[in-house]
C-alpha cells in the first residue's frame, strides 16, 4: 500500500464507524447517501439531507437548517478536502515543514464533518424515547432516562464557547458516557464512539433562539431520534 492509498483507506475506515452496515437506520441513510462520508479515493463528500429543510419545524427553523447544513457543514467538508490535499502534497514532496499545521486542521474539519453527519441523523420531527438495550444501559449507567437528559442538557449548555454535548459509548469500560467537546475535537475521550450529539455552536440556534442556548438545547430534547441512537449503540457494541 502506498502513501496515498494509506491516507485514503484511513479516512474511509474512520468514516465507516458512523453507522453499522446492517442496521435499519444505516440502510436508510446509506440509501440516500448521507452517511457516505468519502468517495472511492478517500475525498470527503457533503451529502444532501435526508429530509426537507422544514422537517424539524418548529424546533429548528428552515433557514437555520439550510444555512447550517449548506455553509457550516459544507464548509467543513471543503476545508477537510483541502487539508487532506495539503498533507498528501507535503508527503509526496517530502516537505514536512507544514504537515503539523494541516494535520491539526484536518482533525478540526473532519471531526466537524463526522459530528454534523451524526447530528442530522439524530433528529426527527416526532417524539421518541429510548427502549430495549439502550434504555437498560441508560438506567445502569445514569440511574434513569430523566437523569441522563438532565446530565446531557447541563453538559451541552455549559460548553465553553462553541462545541458539542455528546452521549457516547466507551468500549474500554463498556459504558455509556457523557462528555463536552469544545470546537469539534477538543476534550474528547480516546475510543469513545459518538451516539448522540448536540451542536451548540451559535450558528445552530442564533436565528431562532438568539443568544439563548439553553432554550435551544431544551427544544432539541423534544426531537431526538432515540431509535437512531439505539442503532448506533448496537453497531458500536459489535465493533468491540
Amino acid at each position: 500500500m502506498n502513501r496515498k492509498q494509506f491516507l485514503s483507506a484511513s479516512a474511509i475506515l474512520s468514516a465507516a464507524t458512523i453507522l453499522p452496515d446492517q442496521s435499519v437506520v444505516a440502510q436508510n441513510y446509506q440509501a440516500n447517501g448521507l452517511d457516505k462520508l468519502t468517495d472511492a479515493n478517500g475525498n470527503f463528500l457533503h451529502q444532501p439531507l435526508p429530509y426537507n429543510k422544514n422537517f424539524l419545524e418548529p424546533y429548528m427553523d428552515e433557514e437555520t437548517v439550510y444555512l447550517h447544513h449548506t455553509f457550516h457543514h459544507g464548509g467543513a467538508v471543503k476545508a477537510a478536502n483541502k487539508d487532506l490535499q495539503m498533507i498528501r502534497k507535503a508527503i509526496d514532496e517530502n516537505n514536512l515543514e507544514t504537515v503539523d499545521y494541516w494535520t491539526k486542521k484536518l482533525s478540526y474539519h473532519f471531526s466537524s464533518h463526522v459530528l454534523h453527519t451524526i447530528f442530522w441523523t439524530n433528529l426527527t420531527n416526532k417524539k421518541t424515547e429510548p427502549k430495549g438495550d439502550l434504555l437498560k444501559r441508560i438506567e445502569k449507567d445514569f440511574g434513569s432516562y430523566e437523569k441522563l437528559k438532565g446530565y446531557l442538557s447541563k453538559t451541552s449548555k455549559d460548553v465553553d464557547g462553541n462545541g458539542w454535548g455528546i452521549l457516547g459509548y466507551q468500549p474500554y469500560s463498556d459504558k455509556l458516557t457523557i462528555m463536552q467537546c469544545e470546537n469539534h475535537e477538543k476534550l474528547t475521550q480516546w475510543g469513545v464512539i459518538p451516539l448522540l450529539v448536540l451542536d451548540v455552536w451559535e450558528h445552530s440556534y442564533y436565528l431562532k433562539y438568539k443568544n439563548k442556548r439553553s432554550d435551544f438545547v431544551d427544544a432539541m430534547l423534544n426531537i431526538l431520534d432515540w431509535d437512531n441512537v439505539a442503532d448506533r449503540l448496537n453497531g458500536a457494541t459489535k465493533l468491540v
